[in-house]
């Protein structure tokens, strides 16, 4: 009987050893059994310490066993890389979603899955940068595969990118309109969130939105106002604000957070200037251009920061230097009598630098929005300045150097400054520099002369005119500052929205009466137009005076018209403009923006930024065909991974 027993073991045992092994990914797929249970670890990959969660487990997804197995893998080392391989473009999301397959998120030991659609919507997204560096989608990154569906209980690894989780349902319910604002920094996280609360309580009125992502995927939050959210009104003037584009000048993004609470609440007590001021205008502010320069700079905790560390964003690039050189380009036209001064396309040679991808979301959101009017708020000194920031003669780093519209934008500078009780103040002490004898205002180059700068951009590329608003001494303030500077500022910050409505705004259209498109509005003796929207509809801003007006387009006959604007005028004054077709377009007629300037010559919408990395056609030398078997530029990443390098990346020839 023993004997027996024993044989019975014995033959257990070798069934056992001779059961077969778990394919590779098969146990963390619950598909077979192994000895000894998974338990929830620390994370403690480098390249994933910035995930939603703090626990994994091995094996993974992919059946590594080891946080060591992982780092020496391809898939490690490809995860690391993507942001240089494209450029900068889907980071961090990329990285996130790898993260969740080589250290997916792990609760009571158990493995829990990222969500599918997560992963569907950034291959939708993210293919095409694939595609242009000519390498195949990582197979680890398979949404059918890895990933699983939201019945089955996944979680979302890109959540934290868009600031703090949804709003909960008691944040949702309709609360008393009140203007009690908390005085306080905000983190990235709190101020996504406090614009979404903003938003849902006006949300009649409000609505929040993203133009892009920062480069390390923060998302440029905007909270809008606006009797219709979300769209153009005709005739109804565009205006934004800008904050925080150095990070660590932190007034700004503050008062823009404040100002979102402020419009809302005096909206729905009936605040006449208020409402009057919404129902009107459509306004755009963006409390932080560098969330991430933002986040480096409150590590060191307010003052205590100084003038250097999260200035610049994570690339070390200064947003205010990022920008297309445009006046140089204006002062090399300048003599020709016939060239145009405005809406200046992006010189082919600008891509060839390293464009910011906070750079590029302003620029697009500038072409998607005819802006009017706008603003950007630093810190640092108190001063408004305003065009041109370059110097027209490039060795004079301090000279007076005005646009065709120095008088309207002297009175833009004088409004924001007239209703700041110290910039306007007459008394000498002052931050660096002393502008009391100008009035608090001063002409940008003037001040001091760079290139690259977003005011002059906007001026010399787009309708809208733009100042710099130099807030405080302290770039970032103690917290019990922050209430004083919102009392100095509230006035201005409203009275400088209120000066999109100056000059003329009206309609172009055909006789009958359908608009016509990018249409040129001239001023006599201002060398600088503006053209119309897409619903032909147009706002100048002019000071008071008299003024011969003209509307022209290609195709179409040319119009004059006499205005004459009051010095108490606060309204612009209605000039619509009806042009009668010529039938065919004259020989003589100036090509500019009316051609859709943005598609002949510098297509942003279309910018790739890998095409300088691109892979060349292979050539034929001496008859002999192309080489198909030579590896894309970026295969010498994975030298060091000898017989294990990643032919999975390469596509099929």
């Amino acid at each position: 009987m023993l004997l027996r027993v024993l044989l019975l073991l014995g033959a257990l045992v070798r069934v056992i050893e001779l059961a077969p092994r778990c394919e590779p990914g098969q146990e963390t797929l619950g598909q077979c059994q192994t000895g000894e249970k998974a338990k929830c670890v620390d994370i403690t990959l480098g390249s994933c310490g910035d995930v939603p969660y703090t626990k994994t487990m091995y094996p993974n997804l992919l059946d590594q066993k080891s946080r060591e197995v992982v780092e020496f893998s391809s898939e490690y080392i490809l995860m690391s890389v993507l942001h240089n391989l494209l450029q900068g473009e889907c980071n961090p999301d990329l990285r996130l979603l790898s993260c969740s397959i080589l250290a997916p998120q792990c609760e009571k030991d158990k493995m829990i899955k990222p969500c599918r659609h997560v992963c569907e919507n950034l291959r939708k997204n993210c293919l095409p940068a694939f595609d242009t560096i000519d390498m195949a989608w990582p197979y680890f990154l398979d949404c059918d595969r890895f990933f699983a569906g939201e019945e089955e209980g996944c979680f979302d690894p890109l959540a934290k990118l868009r600031g703090e989780p949804e709003l909960a349902e008691e944040d949702l319910l309709v609360e008393v309109p009140t203007t009690l604002i908390q005085f306080t920094h905000h983190s990235y996280s709190k101020m996504v969130s406090i614009l979404k609360k903003t938003a849902s309580r006006c949300s009649h009125i409000a609505r929040t939105y993203s133009i892009g992502r920062s480069f390390e995927g923060r998302d440029l939050s905007v909270i809008e106002f606006s009797t219709n959210p979300g769209h153009h009104d005709l005739m109804k003037p565009e205006f934004k604000y800008i904050g925080n584009m150095h990070g660590n000048e932190v007034v700004g993004k503050e008062l823009l957070i404040y100002l979102a609470q402020y419009l809302c609440s005096e909206y729905l007590l009936g605040n006449p200037r208020i409402q009057t001021l919404i129902n009107n205008t459509r306004i755009h502010l963006l409390p932080s251009l560098n969330p991430d320069g933002y986040e480096l700079a409150a590590e060191e905790g307010a003052g205590y920061n100084g003038w250097i560390n999260g200035r610049q964003t994570a690339q070390n690039l200064d947003l205010n230097r990022n920008f297309p050189d445009l006046t140089s380009e204006v002062y090399n036209r300048a003599g020709l009598r016939w060239a145009r001064l405005d809406h200046i396309p992006i010189p082919q040679s600008y891509w060839e630098g390293k464009v910011a991808p906070e750079t590029k979301a302003v620029m697009k959101w500038m072409r998607a929005i005819p802006f009017v009017l706008s603003a950007s708020l630093h810190g640092g000194e108190l001063v408004v300045t305003y065009p041109y920031d370059f110097s027209r003669h490039p060795l004079e780093e301090k000279m007076f150097s005005p646009t065709p519209d120095e008088q309207m934008f002297r009175l833009l500078a004088k409004a924001y400054a007239g209703a700041h009780p110290i910039i306007s103040d007459k008394s000498e002490g002052r931050c660096g520099g002393n502008f009391v004898k100008r009035g608090g205002i001063i002409n940008g180059a003037q001040w001091y002369s760079f290139t690259g700068g977003m005011a002059d951009f906007n001026y010399l590329h787009t309708n809208c005119f733009e100042i710099t608003l130099e807030l405080g001494c302290e770039k970032f303030p103690l917290e019990e500052e922050l209430y004083l500077a919102w009392h100095e500022n509230k006035e201005s910050l409203l009275t400088f929205m209120e000066m999109v409505h100056r000059g003329i705004k009206g309609i172009v259209s055909d006789k009958f009466g359908n608009p016509i498109k990018n249409a040129r509005i001239s001023v006599k003796g201002i060398r600088h137009d503006v053209i119309t929207a897409a619903g032909g509809d147009y706002w100048r801003l002019l000071p008071p005076g008299t003024y011969i007006i003209s509307a022209h387009a290609i195709g179409y006959s040319k119009v004059m018209k006499r205005v004459t604007l009051p010095a108490k005028m606060k309204r612009a004054g209605r000039v619509n403009f009806v042009l009668r077709s010529l039938g065919t377009k004259p020989k003589n007629f100036l090509r500019g923006p009316t051609e859709d300037i943005y598609e002949r010559y510098d297509p942003l919408e279309h910018f790739d930024p890998h095409a300088q990395h691109a892979q060349s056609e292979p050539r034929e030398e001496r008859g002999q065909p192309a080489r198909h078997n030579e590896k894309p530029w970026w295969w010498s990443y994975f030298s060091s991974l000898g017989q294990h390098k990643p032919l999975w990346l390469l596509k099929q020839r």
